[in-house]
């Protein structure tokens, strides 16, 4: 008996924590990701790294949502197009509002890009991920994420020095597990992320990005502006 009010005590204070924690955050407010990616080729090899620096903000600056640096080795098998990831991340979440609390996450992941050109002003790529997710006080989480890109060329016909270009994507995160240890269990779908923006290659292999990132999760809905660098070597 003892052990079902105690069960029922931990449950009540779980629930009232995560909603108390979730009714704070302001849906209406715009959030900000200030990002940087890049990709370089090793010479005269099918290998390569891939990396990105991310300052994720609940609002446009000062109340941290996430710190994410993230890199991996990446390959490309002969005569194909396709690369493959093998890499690691670091990510430090805050807590919405004036709490500064913050909660760490290392993570693996594995990749596939597949890039297809439709046309010549329409680029697409898929992009499959799968991650291993290890959290302070909580058991092995894995994540499986599907990204479709789309890219749409408006003064040009190819990525080139000057090119203004349309930038979409879709990404959809389902979890790999249900329970996550302590008795707490996630739902399946985890979140979905859909984004446009307008994009300029300053060079051949530099472009920047801005455009709005709509978020929505299980319990709540976010836009987020995004301002992103791009960099290949």
């Amino acid at each position: 008996m003892k052990t079902v009010i105690k069960s029922l005590l931990l449950f009540t204070f779980i629930f009232h924590f995560s909603n108390s924690s979730m009714a704070q955050i302001n849906e209406d407010k715009v959030g900000a990701w200030y990002m940087y990616f890049v990709n370089k080729n090793f010479k005269n090899s099918q290998w390569g790294f891939q990396g990105d620096l991310q300052y994720r903000n609940w609002n446009l600056g000062g109340d941290l949502e996430q710190l994410l640096v993230r890199g991996g080795l990446t390959f490309r098998p002969s005569n194909s197009s396709i690369k493959l990831t093998l890499g690691y991340g670091s990510i430090t979440t805050g807590v919405y509002g004036d709490d500064e609390s913050t909660t760490h996450e290392s993570r693996l992941y594995q990749e596939a890009l597949l890039p297809a050109k439709i046309s010549d002003r329409f680029l697409t790529s898929h992009r499959f991920r799968y991650e291993q997710r290890f959290l302070n006080g909580q058991d092995l989480r894995t994540r499986f994420r599907y990204n479709l890109f789309l890219n749409i060329l408006l003064n040009k016909k190819e990525m080139s020095n000057g090119a203004l270009y349309l930038a979409l994507y879709n990404e959809v995160f389902i979890n790999g597990e249900r329970n996550i240890g302590n008795g707490a269990t996630v739902e399946l779908f985890d979140r979905n992320r859909f984004y446009s923006a307008l994009g300029y290659m300053v060079s051949s292999n530099t472009k920047i990005q801005v455009g709005l990132m709509n978020q929505t999760t299980e319990n709540w809905k976010k836009n987020q502006l995004q301002i992103s660098l791009h960099q290949s070597f």
